[in-house]
């Protein structure tokens, strides 16, 4: 079945659902690495990726922000002149009721108004001020990973804005 589109899962409603111990097949978490590049000892510059609107940032769109900025700052600044941390984590989950289609599917998907739905995935909820990446570099690279940020908040549900510290 085709996965539904992110702005189904966009808006935060009603409780979160992150109890996974009371819940089985809970889909894996999409990001690869939380840290990636040089220790940020000898960095000094800071920029970070805030959001402007309260959302929901599902873990598939998360590390597409997160492979947007690092292969950014990999390919013009190199591997040991930054480190990017993702600030938050995918705790909710999101359910799905998957409704047959095909012929005959009407009788099967009926009735079914309040259904509760399997997880499909998970998301971090995020408010106005939310930090959600952090590049850490050298002050010849700021404008490299200004860049690197805009790259990763295209990918996000949210406007987003960049503090350079």
């Amino acid at each position: 079945m085709v996965r539904k589109p992110g702005r189904m899962y966009r808006e935060i409603k009603g409780m979160a659902y992150c109890r996974r111990e009371y819940m089985g097949g809970v889909p894996a978490l999409r990001i690869v690495r939380f840290d990636v590049g040089a220790k940020p000892d000898d960095l000094s510059a800071k920029l970070t990726l805030v959001v402007k609107e309260q959302c929901q940032i599902r873990h598939t769109a998360l590390e597409a922000a997160r492979v947007a900025a690092t292969r950014w700052m990999e390919k013009k600044a190199g591997g040991g002149n930054f480190h990017l941390k993702v600030r938050v984590y995918p705790h909710v989950v999101l359910r799905e009721h998957k409704t047959a289609t095909g012929a005959g599917a009407d009788r099967i998907s009926e009735g079914m108004s309040h259904a509760f739905g399997t997880p499909v995935g998970t998301a971090a909820r995020v408010h106005p001020g939310y930090k959600i990446i952090t590049i850490w570099t050298k002050p010849e690279f700021v404008d490299l990973a200004k860049r690197a940020l805009i790259r990763a908040g295209h990918k996000l549900p949210s406007p987003t804005s960049i503090i350079i510290e």
